[in-house]
């Protein structure tokens, strides 16, 4: 199948396209880089070249002291040169010229040929027109110590540079071609593909989180890819165990929705059997009725805690100032904690701690707390076992600190990382995990905090802190004018 265009588009602007493309500029630039003192080197070698073939001819003339015109001409062409002599110093003698006109443009002295000077006088010649004449001076290759001077077109030096130039270009393209295609083979193999199946991965996972197939399975690769691929896989994971609490979140308030109906109208009628108990002259069912009109009214309220929970549309606290030793003992009667016949329950409130906080929030905090003690206690039955659980409360200026501790096994250490996390926190079997998570938003939305007390003795404890309400000056200046003015 041919690719798409946005395929092809993808390729070369993608990394692959890019690591070819790269590869081959910095090769190219490396090979510029040769080319610069390359081009001077050939122009060296071929002045000096000419020089020497000159000096050959100089020899000859220093045994004979003259060249035939046969010669000459031979001279001039086979260095090129239009005319050349021979300086030794004290005299100046002519080996052959030609007819043409000599106008020299430029000299270049090859005994005094620096190399920034040569690179320069190149690319002087590169770049012009090569319609003028140079003189080019040396030293006699056979030992005379006479210079030899001779004049040469700058054209056939640029022609030569020029066709020297075109090889280099050759060569660099074709080492480019090579070095590229080798050195994008091997980073393919080692970064690109490894990094292509990352990505892979990660569009397959975003199709369907919830498959646990489509997590990557690392190649154990030691590098960084290697690393990258484990801690996808440990993301892709977290992830998908995050969507399924999530879903089993929406299940649950989806169920709770259901049943929400019908059960309220049966706590309902339960409510009214209760009224009936109430108008009774049964002294004792005149005292646990309220109780248990009390205790409906709140599981009628319970009944939305959950849907409530997974929608995150927890009421805001009411905040009133409270009795807590009142809001301890209605959480002992609701459990049966005051009559249980194996669990001791001891409410060590003082009567003067009063706490500013939603009464009815703050039962829920303290019976899911207590609750949660009461069936850990429940689940180990041996006689000889102390069971008991305790609140005790004091104040500390503006902050109320509780304590509900429990003498039962205490929590596993493979719970206590997730102790505040819905549907991760439960230890018993078939528990929701639900009763700490809702404790402690309840208890942060009164601006506290709720946390695990590392305790050496045996058992659970835990320290509720809830600070008073935050005074508002404006608002207290206008009611304490308010109440001079009356």
């Amino acid at each position: 199948m041919r690719p798409a265009p946005e395929e092809t588009r993808r390729n070369w602007a993608g990394l692959s396209g890019k690591l070819l493309i790269l590869t081959i500029v910095f090769v190219m630039l490396s090979e510029v880089m040769i080319y610069v003192p390359s081009i001077a080197n050939f122009r060296n070698n071929w002045l000096n070249e000419r020089l020497t073939t000159a000096g050959v001819a100089a020899s000859v003339l220093t045994e004979t002291n003259t060249l035939a015109p046969r010669l000459q001409e031979e001279l001039l062409r086979a260095t090129g040169a239009v005319a050349i002599s021979l300086d030794e110093g004290d005299r100046r003698r002519l080996i052959a010229r030609s007819d043409a006109p000599l106008e020299i443009g430029s000299t270049a002295d090859m005994s005094a040929m620096s190399p920034p000077r040569a690179i320069r006088e190149s690319f002087e010649i590169l770049l012009g027109d090569g319609g003028g004449l140079m003189r080019v001076i040396g030293r006699s290759q056979m030992g005379s110590g006479a210079r030899v001077d001779m004049v040469l077109p700058e054209k056939l030096l640029r022609d030569d540079m020029l066709a020297f130039s075109v090889r280099i270009l050759g060569l660099s393209l074709f080492i480019s071609a090579i070095t590229a295609t080798l050195v994008y083979l091997s980073l393919r193999w080692l970064f690109l593909r490894p990094m292509q199946r990352l990505t892979s991965s990660m569009a397959r996972f975003a199709e369907a989180p919830d498959d646990a197939s489509r997590i990557i399975v690392p190649s154990g690769r030691k590098d960084e890819l290697g690393d990258a691929e484990t801690r996808l896989e440990a993301m892709q994971r977290a992830l998908k165990d995050t969507l399924n609490q999530q879903q089993h979140l929406a299940d649950l308030g989806l169920a709770v929705s259901k049943i929400n109906h019908d059960l309220r109208n049966l706590l309902a009628s339960a409510q009214l059997f209760s009224e009936r108990l109430e108008a009774s002259p049964d002294p004792t069912a005149k005292r646990i009725a309220p109780k248990i009109i009390a205790a409906l009214d709140r599981a009628i309220g319970y009944t939305q805690s959950v849907l409530a929970y997974g929608s995150t549309r927890e009421a805001p606290p009411q905040r009133r100032l409270v009795r807590l030793r009142r809001v301890v003992d209605d959480v002992g009667d609701v459990l049966g904690l005051t009559t249980h016949e194996t669990i001791r329950f001891e409410n060590l409130v003082g009567d003067e701690v009063e706490i500013d906080a939603d009464p009815d929030q703050m039962f829920r905090v303290l019976m899911n707390l207590s609750r949660n003690a009461m069936q850990a206690l429940e689940a180990k039955s041996d006689p000889a076992l102390v069971c008991r659980i305790a609140i005790e409360a004091e104040r500390e200026g503006g902050v109320v600190s509780i304590n509900v501790s429990d003498t039962g096994p205490g929590i596993p250490e493979r719970v206590k990382a997730s102790l505040f996390r819905p549907f991760q926190a439960s230890t018993k079997r078939g528990g929701t995990g639900l009763g700490l998570a809702i404790a402690a938003e309840l208890v942060r939305s009164h601006g506290g905090a709720i946390r695990l007390v590392d305790a050496n003795g045996p058992g659970t404890a835990f320290e509720i802190v809830v600070p008073d309400r935050a005074v508002d000056l404006e608002q207290w200046r206008a009611r304490a004018k308010r109440q001079r003015a009356s």
